[in-house]
């Protein structure tokens, strides 16, 4: 090994696993001096610097990603339905398949982002969906359009996990709400852009043999394109070896890696932590039965966000994003244009309370506290949606109280995920595990959304965002009698019956509710 100090070296390769691993099992030994930032305003400037080049891309390839499988809601009203000859069922079986290959895919894919590099996996599935999307511009029947909305779920799958767990590279704890809400706050803007896009894509009307949906589907699809372009040169597979960043700004954002070791973990391949992410009771038995570890907690290891809330958080998202504007339509009786363009607002709320609820969840630490309280505007919302009958104008507004936890819903619990397991391929297989679980919902809300006026689905709706009360509820209490157990480890007053000491079971890594 060079005698050269580790935090002198010029190569900005990164040290070894076991240097950075002495580095957090003794902060005053030899290999103490890695752990340092040098320079804690240079470090503000590359964060911002990082900011400035991936905030942008990744919002723009979730904006294509969530339009591109978001558009069949858009496309119905201007025509799809009448020009395909579908039924209200096979209209929402098409768009519920979409979900059985996206889910089927999503582990798989997160786990092999890391072998195949983030920019080269990424790019193949930007590639694969905007391919996808032109055309289902030419389907004809049914079974045409089931058929893309298969392949379309199969190049998408993982493709967020795969972001989520990339940002866990780049950025701290207390730094990835803001960036996960860039994330989100793109769906916002798909929602927005996709009404926009549909109401200045009627206007086209039949143009060269195609009908309006079909030109809302091959533009759509281009712009992906562009996007993929991108990622291709502006994605760094190793954010610290960046091309962008200077041999100064490398050093601290190889400083961050080796702080950040204690929570990302070793990030060597190791079938065990899948294993243990998969058959953890933490993640499988206290979903099943929110009670479970009122039973059984002295067994239960230390709890991750669920994969549960996720379902249902998601049941509400899928059901209220899909078919906002037939909603509006259909059921509060608005036309084809007016439905469009009304659904505009209601995307850019919930876009805008979502980025403010991250941003705060980073200063103060917190993420289910904030989703559990903003649910309750959404069980009022469904309340108003099923109680109120004679009123568009009231009823409209309740669409306003469900935007308000919409994207905060699957969002902050995605951030929780990410805030509270370690290490790295843990982490990743619990992301993908999460993200399978929740988009299962994918399939259900088109189900329960099959005819106006939607009963069916606002009750499932209202009883989901309960249910996501109650259980956000439940782990925060769980979490924090958790924390309170390593505290008293930590002081004496507890025997140390730790069975791992490292990652999640380390004494100052807490759980963040």
């Amino acid at each position: 090994m060079s005698s050269t100090p580790k935090h002198d070296r010029v190569d900005h390769e990164l040290p070894s696993k076991q240097d950075m691993e002495a580095a957090i099992a003794d902060p005053q030994g030899e290999n103490a001096s890695i752990m340092v930032i040098p320079d804690r305003q240079l470090e503000k400037k590359v964060v911002h610097k990082l900011d400035l080049r991936l905030a942008p891309m990744f919002a723009v390839l979730y904006f294509v990603a969530y339009l591109d499988r978001s558009n069949i809601g858009n496309a119905a009203i201007v025509g799809m339905i009448e020009d395909l000859h579908l039924t209200g069922s096979q209209f929402s079986t098409a768009a519920s398949v979409f979900f059985a290959t996206y889910v089927a895919f999503q582990i798989p894919v997160v786990l092999a982002m890391k072998k195949l590099k983030p920019s080269r996996a990424i790019t193949m599935m930007v590639v694969g969906w905007s391919t996808i999307t032109i055309g289902t511009a030419f389907v004809e029947n049914y079974g045409q359009l089931v058929a893309v909305r298969l392949l379309l779920g199969f190049c998408e799958a993982g493709f967020f996990p795969t972001l989520s767990l990339y940002i866990t590279m780049v950025y701290k704890r207390e730094e990835q709400g803001r960036r996960i809400a860039y994330l989100f706050g793109s769906v916002a803007l798909a929602g927005m852009f996709g009404g926009l896009f549909a109401t200045g894509i009627t206007k086209i009307g039949h143009a060269h043999g195609l009908n309006a949906w079909s030109w809302l589907y091959i533009i759509e699809g281009c712009v992906s394109f562009i996007a993929a372009a991108w990622v291709w040169w502006g994605l760094p597979n190793d954010p610290a070896l960046a091309k962008f960043l200077k041999p100064e700004e490398k050093e601290v954002m190889l400083a961050r890696d080796r702080q950040r070791l204690e929570y990302l973990g070793s990030l060597n391949f190791e079938w065990v932590e899948v294993g243990r992410a998969l058959k953890d009771p933490k993640v499988w038995l206290w979903y099943v039965n929110p009670f479970f570890f009122l039973i059984y907690k002295p067994l239960i290891e230390p709890n991750t966000p669920s994969a549960l809330i996720q379902f249902f958080q998601d049941i509400i998202l899928y059901g209220f994003s899909t078919f906002l504007p037939s909603i509006l339509k259909l059921d509060l009786n608005f036309n084809a244009m007016e439905a469009q363009y009304l659904s505009v607002p209601v995307y850019l709320l919930g876009g805008i309370v979502f980025f403010a609820a991250a941003i705060m969840g980073d200063k103060y630490k917190l993420r289910g506290t904030f989703l559990g309280i903003l649910d309750i505007f959404a069980v009022v919302g469904y309340s108003i949606l099923l109680g109120v009958s004679n009123s568009p104008g009231v009823r409209y507004f309740a669409c306003y109280l469900i935007a308000i936890p919409l994207y905060c819903g699957p969002g902050l619990n995605e951030i929780w995920i990410n805030n509270n397991m370690a290490p790295h391929y843990r982490r990743a297989t619990a992301i993908g595990l999460q993200q399978t679980i929740g988009n299962i919902a994918g399939v259900v809300a088109p189900q329960v959304y099959r005819a106006a006026p939607y009963r069916l689905g606002h009750w499932c709706s209202l009883g989901s965002a309960i249910i996501c009360i109650v259980l956000i509820a439940l782990q925060i209490l769980y979490l924090r009698a958790l924390n309170r157990k390593k505290e008293q480890i930590s002081s004496g007053e507890r025997e140390d019956d730790r069975k791992e000491t490292t990652g999640e079971g380390a004494l100052d890594f807490r759980y963040i509710y």
